[in-house]
């Protein structure tokens, strides 16, 4: 069973940067896509940032291009979200999410982490 636990959310202020760590367990994630998306106050969960584990393509929603980084580390079987220049439209619930590469994170292969609470003040 696949389990995914998120950490380093927080608060921060406006132009700051957190880095948000995802822990994965539970299979070889070899043939799978990982990825981060979030949820602010009032409205739907967004994509945010997917990365491929095999070949590392990444792939971003337009408003964090540039600002963030999405990463693995095969050792520690981990997947991070680096976030620079931070605004307080960033303010959401980060989760992180898994799915085989051919099928979408929501299909009933994908698995989801607790979720993660980041904060930008202005």
């Amino acid at each position: 069973q696949v389990q995914l636990v998120e950490s380093g959310g927080g608060l921060v202020q406006a132009g700051g940067s957190l880095r948000l760590s995802c822990a994965a367990s539970g299979r070889s994630f070899s043939t799978y896509r990982m990825g981060w998306f979030r949820q602010a106050p009032g409205k739907e969960r967004g994509f945010v940032a997917t990365i491929t584990w095999s070949s590392g393509m990444t792939y971003y929603t337009d408003s964090v291009k540039g600002r963030f980084t999405i990463s693995r580390d095969n050792a520690k079987n981990t997947v991070y979200l680096q976030m620079n220049n931070l605004k307080p439209e960033d303010t959401a619930v980060y989760y992180c999410a898994a799915a085989p590469i051919a099928l979408p994170f929501t299909s009933a292969q994908g698995s989801w982490g607790q979720g993660t609470q980041v904060t930008v003040s202005s």
